[in-house]
């Protein structure tokens, strides 16, 4: 019988990489498993629990939130703001950081999150998942600030995911390699079932909502023609699936191999900048893609390697394999001039550009 390992044991051997460490850490890892159970609870009894459907309100994108979206918030929160471990955190449902309450200590960790991505599934009973990433706090002062949300991806203390389908996982990384954990329900604990993943140097699938192929840019046509083998040199096709749910997508592709993108368009002035969220989404997501040995691009460079002007800032994504992100960049740069010389102002900060040439006026980092 193979070594049974919870993911409390896991992230006790975890802290050995780190001499000095007080547990603080360790602790607050532990918390968000068990979130994960207590969503994963109401996930899959959402249509008894009536947490199915949409309701009243909309989050900061205008998007309308569903019941089960703000249950795993709140719990989330309630699960954190009382520990001592963390200074602050952000939530996608939110416009603001959330302060952690007066009356509770502060520590040195900032925690943001999706509750609930591919939240839009829920209703018809598809895989979705909560992404989450730790940042060591780098301000003085108890109470967490926008600084310390607003950091780049390569400097993120820890980051992961639970995927919430047939079976409840929770993937999650250090720093040091990317393990998966599976809930066994029967005595309410992961088990680790997914030692040191590495994505397999072989692609199978690319991921990708074709759709909306008639807005992408010429570079990112002829790069999804060249994954299905029909451009250039036509190479043996990659299957392709999608979920619409990123967490499902990228959890397939991670295990499997591939490559999921979802570039920037031209379906509305917007639409250059991408649609994915960076700090909530994005940055989680390339860092773990990074320590499985692949990686995770805008099109034009390192996810990680990005600093958040705006905590909702939005950007494209491709994620994957190392060789088929790079073959990506290399047709938007062969390829997509209108839309690098749209996208690099607003990727360093600058104003965009109205069509008549002056700056509007630059969006306010949310604080």
């Amino acid at each position: 019988m193979n070594k049974i390992v919870t993911i409390e044991r896991h992230i006790f051997e975890q802290q050995k990489h780190y001499p000095g460490a007080t547990g603080t850490f360790t602790s607050l890892l532990y918390d968000l498993a068990l979130a994960a159970k207590l969503i994963s609870r109401e996930t899959n009894r959402a249509g008894l629990a009536n947490l199915i459907g949409a309701t009243e309100g909309e989050n900061v994108y205008g998007e309308r939130q569903q019941k089960l979206d703000m249950f795993a918030d709140e719990i989330i929160f309630k699960m954190n703001d009382h520990t001592g471990r963390l200074c602050a955190m952000a939530s996608e449902e939110h416009d603001d950081i959330l302060s952690i309450p007066p009356h509770y200590d502060t520590g040195k960790y900032v925690l943001l999150y999706d509750p609930l991505d591919g939240s839009s599934n829920i209703d018809v009973n598809v895989s979705i998942g909560t992404i989450w990433a730790i940042f060591r706090k780098v301000t003085s002062g108890a109470q967490g600030t926008m600084d310390d949300m607003l950091q780049p991806g390569h400097q993120l203390a820890a980051a992961g995911y639970i995927i919430y389908g047939s079976s409840t996982m929770m993937v999650y990384s250090t720093g040091h390699g990317v393990h998966g954990f599976t809930l066994d329900t029967s005595v309410g604990e992961f088990l680790l079932s997914h030692p040191d993943i590495r994505i397999p140097d072989q692609h199978k699938y690319y991921s990708v909502n074709h759709s909306y192929e008639k807005y992408w840019y010429s570079g990112v046509r002829r790069y999804v023609k060249w994954l299905q083998g029909l451009y250039g040199e036509g190479g043996k096709p990659l299957g392709n699936r999608y979920i619409g749910s990123l967490v499902a997508d990228f959890h397939r592709n991670l295990l499997q191999g591939g490559v999921y993108l979802y570039p920037g368009d031209t379906r509305d002035e917007n639409g250059y900048q991408g649609k994915l969220r960076l700090t909530f989404e994005a940055q989680a997501l390339a860092y773990i893609c990074r320590q499985a040995g692949g990686y995770a691009s805008d099109g034009v460079g390192d996810i990680l390697d990005l600093k958040p002007h705006n905590l909702h800032q939005r950007v494209p994504l491709f994620l994957g394999n190392r060789d088929l992100v790079l073959k990506a960049e290399k047709f938007i740069r062969e390829n997509d001039k209108e839309w690098l010389n749209q996208y690099i102002p607003f990727r360093n900060g600058e104003a965009p550009k109205q069509k008549n040439g002056k700056k509007k006026k630059k969006e306010k980092a949310t604080s």
